[in-house]
């Protein structure tokens, strides 16, 4: 009989079960013992420190791991604590993700302002709890638990693409948020989702990826593994990120990029700066721009302005 089962939709009737192996506790050992032995040594994987974390998962949320490194070393050089993040100026932080291809600009912004957060609402001290944590701008469920276990040891079992994979394919976990969550914290050993956490994701980000390398690199899991045992290693899909290049990000961050440089820009100056085919009447021209920095003023890091009839440009401070 299985340790703990389940159902992808929660009614009980067995449908699309689910089970882990009877010897639980012999499969979370094995995996820390070889998370522990030899993994990819990131920096903020040396670190407990809540805002050095809230950096990185905001910043690997759009962006390889590899390549996060070097800008969260940089950011955290130049805003070494959430007082020094919270007094910048937002153009600054701004411009600094957009300077290093950190993805959508309103992260920084959203970063910014939760760092003023936790310097008036609570004293310079962060929240240690994934539901307090999502109190501050931007942070959602996802990156609440991924800080609260990696920074407090307090969190619940981390779900990403990368655990999904691992679920599916080691204990035969339906395709269903629902089935994934309860089965990865079925998994997680009580008190350790700061080692857990990062071990599962480490699993499935060199072990057990989309073309699996389970000999390679010594998966811990081989002996209970379903996809193993079977040979087939399906998995769900895996959404892929849109192309940058011509994509409206990229634009997003030029209109941004361009407008640092400048106090203000009217609307063709600024179209002509950012693309080389910018028509006023055009398909990408005046329409195009406008709905590009109506987005951007949404978010709070533009603003617009009519002046006799022009349209001006500005970075909001």
């Amino acid at each position: 009989m299985s340790e703990s089962d389940g159902d992808a939709d929660g009614d009980g009737n067995g449908a699309e079960a689910w089970t882990l192996p009877d010897d639980l506790e012999a499969v979370r050992e094995a995996l820390i013992a070889w998370y522990e032995a030899d993994h990819r040594d990131y920096p903020w994987r040396r670190t407990d420190d809540p805002y050095e974390i809230l950096v990185s998962e905001v910043m690997s949320q759009q962006t390889q791991l590899d390549r996060v490194v070097d800008a969260w070393e940089a950011f955290l050089e130049r805003w070494p604590t959430t007082a020094d993040l919270a007094a910048t100026d937002r153009a600054d932080v701004v411009g600094f993700w957009t300077g290093h291809s950190l993805g959508y600009n309103n992260r920084a912004k959203y970063l910014h302002e939760a760092a003023q957060q936790v310097e008036e609402e609570y004293a310079g001290e962060f929240p240690s709890t994934p539901g307090e944590l999502q109190e501050l701008m931007g942070v959602g469920p996802y990156t609440a638990n991924a800080v609260a276990s990696f920074a407090f040891n307090n969190g619940d079992a981390v779900v990403d693409t990368n655990v999904k994979r691992v679920c599916y394919r080691a204990f035969d976990v339906p395709d269903d948020d629902t089935a994934f969550k309860a089965a990865a914290n079925d998994l997680m050993p009580d008190d350790r989702s700061r080692v857990w956490n990062n071990a599962i994701m480490e699993l499935g980000g060199v072990a057990c990826t989309q073309t699996p390398r389970c000999d390679e690199v010594g998966c811990p899991w081989r002996e209970w593994c379903g996809a193993y045992a079977s040979g087939d290693f399906t998995a769900p899909d895996v959404p892929t990120q849109p192309g940058f290049e011509g994509s409206r990000r990229q634009f997003r961050g030029r209109v941004i990029g361009t407008l640092r440089e400048y106090d203000e820009l009217e609307l063709d100056t600024l179209g002509h700066r950012i693309r080389v085919d910018y028509v006023p009447d055009g398909e990408y021209g005046r329409e195009w721009l406008e709905g590009l920095l109506a987005d951007l003023e949404d978010d709070g890091l533009v603003d617009l302005e009519g002046s006799d009839g022009t349209l001006i440009a500005r970075l909001k401070r």
